[in-house]
């Protein structure tokens, strides 16, 4: 949790121009940005495809890792996305997850072993106008279930 921060040195983040803006105290939401720069703008100078894509990619999965625990075992596993409008200036998109959710899903894998947990957000330009919609499904399996049954 508290490294999480780290991620702003990660190469491809610096690469892409991302940056963690916000993480709540219960680590049920964050929020990032990705900036226009010189190096990760497109043929046409709009943000690239790729880096809308990856300021999306890991965040369901680091707020369910870090709320459900050691015990469980949880992996991305298939994304979309849907690009809706082209920009220049500086995007965001918050990801969260409420902690009635993450109570649902654990009580889930913990019934079922594992199950596939859908989530969605937006990228929004400075004025709020949808620049794209992603969809991430997040696996979550229990890493007790078998060995308590």
């Amino acid at each position: 949790k508290k490294n999480i921060k780290l991620i702003n040195f990660y190469p491809p983040y610096i690469g892409a121009g991302i940056s963690l803006k916000s993480v709540n105290e219960d680590f049920t939401k964050i929020s990032v940005q990705l900036k226009m720069r010189w190096y990760n703008r497109n043929a046409v100078g709009t943000h690239f495809g790729g880096s809308l894509y990856s300021m999306c990619d890991p965040f369901y999965m680091f707020i369910l890792m870090e709320n459900l625990g050691k015990d469980y075992i949880v992996w991305d596993k298939a994304a979309s996305i849907k690009f809706i409008k082209a920009e220049s200036k500086p995007v965001t998109s918050t990801f969260e997850i409420s902690k009635d959710r993450i109570a649902e899903i654990k009580t889930f894998v913990d019934e079922n072993g594992k199950g596939n947990f859908t989530f969605h957000t937006t990228v929004n330009n400075e004025n709020g106008d949808l620049i794209a919609e992603v969809e991430k499904v997040v696996y979550v399996r229990s890493k007790l279930f078998n060995k308590i049954r």
